[in-house]
């Protein structure tokens, strides 16, 4: 696997604690050929006309999508896996999928994004006009939240261009907004880029590449930090190449319905994990669910590339499109799993599971929840300890048929929990793990749904996969099962 220098160098700029940032007067374009819509931009007193790819379809709500960034007080090398991470796009031999990690420290805001991505295209000759005619990276901030219908002086745009790992500032561009549309602006942030495959701009199958923003609070003209709690406007953009003549791509955005130049279809980014203070109530009642435990149903599926890595799956035609059940047919067990190395991804695992509520008497008054699982492996050699993040979901998902590709993205992250390897075999029902899901259950009894979650993990190290006891093993044992255990009280 080739690449193996620039993901290196990757590493070593990711989990650095520098900081700073360079200042150019940058303009985004597109390939000749490509439907534009032209966007009027003004900087250094001159005006410029910047056209952007028309490709945003089905402009609308940001469906609550929201991620909530925790802070960082020791270098990211240290703090990488406690980054916030949420995924969007498809795995298919044309379309990009992304895993973006999302944290703060005293000084600057941290977004690590990791694309899949079969072919990778740079320029080896960039300039302003051509950042998104090749694979590259927006991330939007508004920093008055998702609110308004046009970017304003409280918004922001950063580009990354894909590079092989330069550092000098020639594949980044920065842009503020006008009231109108978006003005070139000096903004000092490094966005450097490392990659994975077998070589740079051909037509053979490469793995993916990564892209680093590190936006300083003083470059958005504050001293540090917003307050805990501070909610910001959020967007991304997956600009894709595929081939030297540069045929269009359309653009894969998050939230999936965001417009670039709409803030109110972006997602929040919140500053800090949400936290729950119950109102007042009088203990009451504990409700536990579990799979056939007083006749719940209790459904669970893993998506990617199981224990196994995908074997036996195409990477790119058959892998995100594949359900776990294909290599675990008694799914009595799955497997959580990620890392910062984007070329190991086809052994990428997420976990999903919906608990049904109704045994929580109505009316009542959510006190505490537990999520409980039981680990009974690890994958090896020397694994690592896991920060396993639990997220919540709004959609259904059909259990028999949930694919990476077709699996709900998350609505926002509420915590997470450190799982260790195994150094031996703990026996049945295996080590038990506990996650506080408090404030997702009281929202989703609030709303009358089903608690509905996706578990995953941000993890830096190899062979970080942990597996855990599911819904469908047997009765034999029940309690290794996923168990939700609600206290309720009364108003």
């Amino acid at each position: 696997m080739r690449g193996s220098i620039a993901g290196v160098l990757l590493l070593a700029l990711i989990l650095s604690a520098g900081e700073g940032g360079r200042s150019e007067e940058q303009m985004t374009g597109w390939p000749a050929g490509q439907t534009l819509s032209p966007v009027i931009s003004s900087a250094s007193g001159s005006t410029f006309t910047v056209y952007l790819p028309a490709v945003f379809r089905n402009w609308g709500p940001s469906l609550g999508r929201q991620v909530n960034a925790p802070r960082l007080s020791g270098p990211l090398g240290n703090e990488f896996p406690r980054m916030a991470i949420f995924w969007f796009g498809k795995v298919t031999p044309t379309a990009n999928y992304a895993d973006v990690r999302v944290a703060y420290t005293d000084s600057e805001l941290i977004v690590y994004v990791a694309v899949i991505d079969r072919r990778l295209w740079f320029t080896t000759s960039p300039s302003p006009a051509t950042l998104t005619a090749w694979d590259a990276v927006t991330v939007l901030l508004h920093l008055d939240g998702n609110v308004g219908s046009a970017p304003t002086g409280s918004s922001y745009r950063f580009v990354g261009g894909l590079s092989n790992a330069d550092t000098s500032g020639r594949y980044q561009a920065a842009y503020r907004g006008t009231g109108s549309g978006w003005a070139l602006a000096s903004i000092p942030f490094t966005a450097v880029a490392g990659w994975r495959g077998e070589r740079l701009n051909d037509d053979g199958d490469d793995r993916g590449w990564a892209m680093t923003f590190r936006i300083p609070f003083a470059s958005l003209g504050r001293s540090g930090p917003p307050p805990e709690g501070t909610i910001w406007g959020l967007g991304l953009m997956i600009h894709d190449r595929d081939d030297a003549a540069g045929a269009p791509i359309p653009a894969t955005p998050w939230p999936e319905r965001m417009n670039p130049d709409a803030p109110s279809t972006w997602g929040r980014l919140r500053f800090g994990l949400p936290g729950y203070t119950p109102p007042p109530a009088r203990p009451a009642g504990t409700v536990t669910v579990r799979h056939r435990l007083n006749g719940a149903v209790v459904k669970d599926a893993a998506v990617g590339g199981y224990t196994v890595c995908g074997e036996g799956r195409d990477l790119w035609t058959q892998w995100g499109e594949t359900s776990e059940g294909f290599y675990n047919p008694e799914r009595s067990d799955f497997n959580i799993q990620n890392q910062i190395d984007i070329a190991d991804w086809p052994c990428f695992s997420r976990y999903y599971v919906t608990f049904p509520l109704e045994a929580v008497p109505r009316g009542k008054v959510i006190l505490s929840a537990t999520l409980t699982l039981h680990l009974v492996g690890n994958a090896g050699p020397n694994p690592p300890p896991s920060w396993i993040q639990v997220l919540t979901v709004s959609q259904d998902w059909d259990d028999q048929n949930l694919t990476w590709n077709n699996a709900p993205l998350a609505v926002e992250n509420i915590g997470g929990t450190w799982v260790y390897p195994v150094t031996s075999w703990p026996g049945w029902p295996g080590v038990p793990y506990r996650w506080d899901v408090t404030y997702a259950v009281a929202q989703a009894y609030a709303a009358g749904q089903p608690l509905r979650l996706a578990m995953y993990s941000a993890d830096a190290g190899y062979h970080s996969g942990k597996y855990f006891v599911s819904s469908d093993t047997g009765d034999w044992n029940e309690t290794g099962r996923p168990t939700l255990m609600v206290v309720w009280g009364e108003p």
